[in-house]
């Protein structure tokens, strides 16, 4: 198990340093054209030679990635030239944002799914199972914009229950962020559901399950402690992945909501050319990313023993 754990991270590491040197080559390869997304299209030749030299870009490109690369490990992520303040400054508190964001998503398309997908896959072609289904279906097909879009008619200007936005612009406020999760949950239950579904409807009908029911064991314990176990290994991995997607890709969200958060402050670089903001924000989702197919390799070795034990 550790020896397994050791060649993923080095694996993991390996995977992190090749996509740097791409990352850096492609936003700092280019020095006139750097110079110029920092001091503006509107600056001088000379101003933009005068600023490489100034910050040390006419070093050689090994020496300058290798620099960049210990500043980016040590919290140095260069200055946002959008907001004028150091991009780790800025860049950490919307991370925080958008984890609470990402932690409620989570739990909640954890528990949906897994209840609906193990009700679906031990009553399998019953109307529970199609009804599980259709509604998965469904939600999984309407895009973020679109379910959000649907919510603030609905809860906002119909119901007036809850507030259209979540700047948090008076304090942080629980109510603000119902909309923005259920948006991203009812885009994410049905999948996983599926998958749940799938896998819980083959694990009953192995011969293991056959014969714990055929001794008299009470179905309860056969679901819960024969079944489900073995019925997670799929789902758990595609779950544990999507904490990149909720880092990364809770970007329509975000900026639907005017959500302070990760996505919304790589939007808002990207609309500015806000190179360092981008720079910082892609390597974070890389080592997110990286992370995740860690922790889903070693929770897959665990949930199966023949991986583990082989």
């Amino acid at each position: 198990m550790l020896r397994l754990a050791i060649r993923r991270l080095a694996s993991m590491i390996l995977i992190m340093f090749v996509i740097s040197v791409l990352l850096f080559l492609f936003f700092e390869g280019d020095k006139l054209n750097l110079a110029m997304r920092v001091l503006g299209q509107y600056s001088t030749m000379e101003g933009r030679l005068q600023w490489l030299e100034d910050n040390g870009y006419n070093r050689p490109l090994v020496i300058r990635y290798f620099s960049w690369l210990l500043g980016f490990i040590t919290g140095d992520w260069n200055e946002s030239a959008q907001f004028a303040t150091p991009v780790f400054t800025f860049l950490l508190p919307r991370l925080a944002n958008t984890a609470i964001l990402g932690l409620c998503v989570f739990v909640c398309t954890v528990a949906i799914a897994l209840v609906l997908g193990v009700l679906s896959g031990i009553a399998e072609a019953s109307f529970r199972d199609r009804a599980i289904t259709v509604l998965s279906v469904l939600t999984t097909s309407v895009p973020e914009f679109a379910s959000a879009t649907f919510l603030v008619a609905v809860f906002v200007y119909w119901l007036g229950w809850l507030p259209g936005s979540s700047s948090f612009s008076n304090g942080f406020a629980w109510n603000e962020l119902v909309l923005p999760v259920a948006a991203l949950v009812l885009y994410n239950f049905g999948y996983y559901t599926r998958m749940t579904r799938a896998s819980m409807a083959e694990v009953m009908g192995s011969q293991y399950i056959r014969t714990a029911i055929l001794k008299g064991l009470p179905y309860k314990r056969v679901i819960v402690r024969h079944a489900l176990r073995n019925a997670l290994i799929a789902p758990f991995t595609v779950m544990i992945l999507q904490l990149n997607y909720l880092l990364s890709g809770v970007v329509v969200t975000e900026v639907f909501f005017a959500y302070d958060g990760y996505g919304k402050a790589l939007y808002d670089a990207a609309m500015f050319g806000d190179v360092y903001l981008i720079l910082a924000g892609a390597m974070v989702a890389v080592v997110v990313a990286v992370l995740s197919q860690f922790i889903s390799d070693i929770g897959y070795t665990y949930l199966n023993p023949r991986i583990r034990f082989a």
